[in-house]
């Protein structure tokens, strides 16, 4: 079992920047792949950002070049750094963990997060 816990989340305004964290739960952080997706309010939950056990990374075309995810497996921390943030970026941002790579499609992942509301103000 694996429990995520984000923060992080904050109101900025455009063109600034914000770091989420991730928390993991478990001796086993290392073995899993983990992703940020975002959901808006009447839409579908979509992809952000994976990262492998191993470091190797994946984006979504509206956030690569501002994006970046990392992982700390000493701290069982993943993170997305977010710069240059716009107002379609507004979303709440849930972390996901499983055991296969890559984590960029939302059924079939086994284990998520609550999410960490960001709003990016025009």
């Amino acid at each position: 079992q694996v429990q995520l816990v984000e923060s992080g989340g904050g109101l900025v305004q455009a063109g600034g920047s914000l770091r989420l964290s991730c928390a993991a739960s478990g001796r086993t952080f290392s073995s899993y792949a983990m992703g940020w997706f975002r959901q808006t309010p009447g839409k579908e939950r979509e992809f952000v950002a994976t990262i492998s056990w191993s470091g190797s990374t994946h984006y979504a075309d509206s956030v690569k070049g501002r994006f970046t995810i990392s992982r700390d497996n000493a701290k069982n921390t993943v993170y997305l750094q977010m710069n240059s943030l716009k107002p379609e970026d507004t979303a709440v941002y849930y972390c996901a963990a499983d055991t296969w790579y890559p984590l960029s499609e939302v059924y079939g992942i086994k284990y998520w997060g609550k999410g960490t509301p960001v709003t990016v103000s025009s």
